[in-house]
């Protein structure tokens, strides 16, 4: 009998995917932890991009089609068995799309209940200087719906209980009303991502943080090392006889696979301190077209907005709300998370459009404004799916490109490329759509 293969993997960012990724491997039945070696190279933090910064949500009307549904159930088993409720927030929310008009007098001045506000990167740079017009840019919406899930909502009346949303100025209200595909929940990204890679971790995981992958060695026959550097000694690090390569470095991805078209486009995002009930929700506010939030009148700036925004809001458990918007491009990806670039005045904006619609979060503390970079599949300007499995070298591997929804598709994610790794397949979903070599990867 032919004796196993050794296995030496190294895992590519310690974001939501890899982390994923890393706990299936170390739960795959062919796993052998006295022969196989995972390493999980960082170079910043465990979720210290997107992952540790996104809304959370998870939905049965995600996309794409082919990963959601097996993703979403993970999602469910993960908490049950390792005490999600507690450890990472997840729970079934309420989820629906409202349209509110707000005119000038409806615009009332808010008392914001003063809280100390900190950012969710260690190394905020807020932009100065003068704003744009209103002409040079659009508030635009970030993709959470496609086509199919915009089909699925259907028309009813304001829920009771969401009553943090002033019901006199919304026109319309819309939530998920198919049998089969009304589920929605939630997980907070952070806690879930930094639980999942201690899980990992005590199941042999070997988590490298501050480790800033340099180069990837290959040939046309395979994989051979993965070089870093060590940011807090500044060595340079060689990792040699290496069987597999998983990149999954969000939007940082295209850096180390440029053929891989994975980009990242920045979003700002605030979390209040407010405890509100369980509700995510999709706005369309139109504004009035002299309106300007009072932190851009006082400097004598101009608007940003073209008189509709679409601020999304997610109640979380422990007394805390996040909203998230205004995706832009403006400023290139920085060499690690923990050099995005915050612009302050964006999160203000986005508080402020919010407290035209809901006098609860315009009076509630704002404990943190924070930007991440969403990463994107691009190909001849559109956004694709994601990219998972091998590319055209043997035993390098690419997990990314999953726009807003990866937290939903992480657990899938992470379980097809355990099998992959593993089986020579993936099992548990058909995926066959997402294959990096379909994109010449």
């Amino acid at each position: 009998m032919d004796s196993p293969q050794r296995r030496n993997i190294v895992i590519i960012g310690g974001g939501i995917i890899g982390c994923c990724t890393a706990y299936f491997l170390t739960r795959h039945d062919k796993f052998n932890p006295a022969l196989d070696r995972i390493i999980l190279l960082e170079a910043t933090s465990i979720a210290s991009g997107a992952s540790g910064k996104a809304g959370g949500l998870l939905a049965l009307w995600a996309y794409p089609a082919c990963l959601v549904p097996l993703s979403y159930r993970l999602h469910g088993e993960l908490a049950a068995e390792h005490n999600g409720a507690e450890r990472w927030g997840y729970r079934r929310v309420g989820c629906g799309s409202l349209s509110a008009v707000v005119k000038t007098p409806d615009i009332k001045p808010k008392t914001r209940i003063p809280n100390e506000v900190t950012n969710g990167t260690s190394a905020e740079l807020p932009i100065q200087g003068a704003v744009p017009d209103e002409n040079d840019k659009t508030w635009e919406k970030l993709p959470k719906q496609d086509e199919v899930a915009v089909g699925l909502l259907q028309e009813s009346p304001l829920p009771a209980d969401l009553d943090w949303i002033d019901g006199e100025l919304i026109h319309h209200y819309e939530e998920m009303g198919m049998p089969g595909f009304t589920e929605t929940s939630q997980v907070h990204p952070f806690y879930f991502t930094n639980s999942i890679a201690e899980l990992a971790k005590e199941k042999g995981l070997d988590i490298r943080i501050g480790a800033k992958v340099t180069k990837i060695n290959h040939t046309k026959s395979g994989v051979r090392s993965v070089e870093y550097e060590d940011r807090e000694t500044g060595d340079a690090c060689f990792i040699n006889e290496i069987t597999d390569v998983v990149v999954t470095a969000g939007p940082w991805t295209g850096k180390l696979l440029p053929r891989s078209r994975v980009e990242g486009l920045r979003a700002h995002s605030v979390v209040f301190d407010v405890d509100i009930s369980p509700y995510a929700v999709f706005t369309n506010i139109q504004l009035p077209s002299d309106y300007v939030p009072e932190h851009r009148a006082t400097k004598g700036q101009k608007r940003k907005h073209r008189g509709n925004v679409d601020p999304e809001i997610y109640a979380r458990p422990g007394n805390e709300a996040y909203a998230c918007g205004e995706p832009d491009s403006t400023i290139p990806l920085p060499e690690t998370a923990d050099l995005v670039q915050c612009d302050e005045a964006q999160c203000d904006d986005l508080v402020a459009y919010i407290g035209t619609v809901s006098p609860v979060l315009g009076a509630a503390p704002v404990k943190a404004k924070q930007a991440c970079y969403m990463p994107r599949h691009m190909r001849f300007g559109e956004e694709r799916g994601p990219l998972i499995g091998q590319t055209s070298v043997p035993g390098l591997w690419i997990a990314a490109g999953h726009t807003c929804w990866g937290i939903q598709n992480a657990p899938g994610t992470g379980c097809l490329m355990a099998e992959l790794l593993y089986d020579g397949v993936a099992k548990s979903a058909d995926i066959d759509k997402l294959d990096p070599k379909k994109f010449k990867v």
